[in-house]
């Protein structure tokens, strides 16, 4: 009776200790899936975290190109319109320039009609002038015609009319015109003896050729 006691207080200590063993079994195996759940969790949380961040960066991107899109279209819009403000400027100084030749082509030619019409005068008065005797040139008439001539010479002069030197000078078709040829001892062939009416020049063009003599 003794040993069987002993046997049933052994099973009954077994008995007892089996569902402890159970129980913590239990427990490890449902904390290791707590951390596989958490880890998963965890990676599923990175996941989506590196997807809205490359999201986010897609569209930082995208909108970066945009802009970039935007600031060349308008930047080739200011270079378009500087190059249009350039021709235009420069179609107006070409304007400008060409007005003011056409302007001061017109002045010379206006000029150049006035001192043609001027010069006839001028003859007549040196002719009138080397007509009057020797003995009257102190009369007040002479006197009078000396100084109106002298006057007229002068402004003459301020407008650039000039006239062409002739006599003694060796002939120049741009500035003389030869009408007839003569012999002379002071001169030599070529050069201009005398002198049969006064060529002028205004400014750098001829006005009136003189016509000469030269000698052959």
């Amino acid at each position: 009776m003794a040993e069987e006691k002993d046997i049933l207080q052994e099973e009954d200590r077994t008995s007892d200790n089996t569902p402890e063993t159970e129980t913590d079994a239990g427990e490890a195996v449902t904390g290791e899936e707590t951390a596989g759940a958490a880890k998963e969790e965890k990676e599923n949380t990175e996941e989506e975290t590196a997807q809205e961040t490359s999201k986010e960066s897609r569209k930082e991107k995208k909108k970066r190109e945009k802009a970039d899109k935007k600031q060349d279209a308008l930047k080739e819009k200011i270079e378009e319109l500087e190059d249009r403000v350039k021709r235009q400027m420069a179609e107006f100084d070409n304007f400008r320039k060409r007005s003011e030749k056409e302007k001061t082509m017109m002045f010379e030619t206006g000029a150049k009609s006035v001192i043609e019409k001027i010069l006839p005068v001028v003859d007549n008065f040196e002719r009138g002038l080397a007509s009057v005797p020797e003995e009257q040139k102190a009369d007040g008439f002479a006197q009078g015609m000396e100084m109106i001539y002298k006057q007229l010479m002068t402004e003459l002069e301020k407008m650039e009319v000039k006239p062409i030197p002739a006599v003694g000078e060796e002939f120049n078709p741009d500035f003389h015109n030869a009408v007839m040829q003569v012999e002379s001892e002071e001169y030599e062939s070529g050069v201009i003896a005398q002198e049969l009416q006064k060529g002028y020049t205004y400014r750098d063009g001829v006005v009136r050729h003189s016509m000469v003599a030269v000698v052959s």
